[in-house]
């Protein structure tokens, strides 16, 4: 039986596209981690956001004083 893999176009046999194939592997781990690294940030400055926002939520407003709409009316 042929190799499906030397029967492929373009194919350079084997160990070639093993090697492609490990190098996309490798890349993918590298983009994993940095998504990783950039969801951890991302939490930690919500996290720091969200504790900004509850320490100023407690400050006393004067009756009468009009709120302001931090979003304009989009959502």
């Amino acid at each position: 039986a042929a190799d499906p893999v030397s029967l492929l176009p373009g194919s350079l046999g084997r160990g070639s596209w093993c090697n492609e194939h490990d190098t996309i592997h490798k890349r993918l781990d590298i983009i994993e981690e940095k998504v990783i690294k950039t969801v951890e940030h991302l939490e930690s400055e919500v996290k720091s956001l969200l504790n900004i926002i509850s320490e100023t939520s407690n400050i006393p407003i004067a009756p009468g004083t009009p709120l302001t709409d931090i979003f304009d009316g989009k959502y």
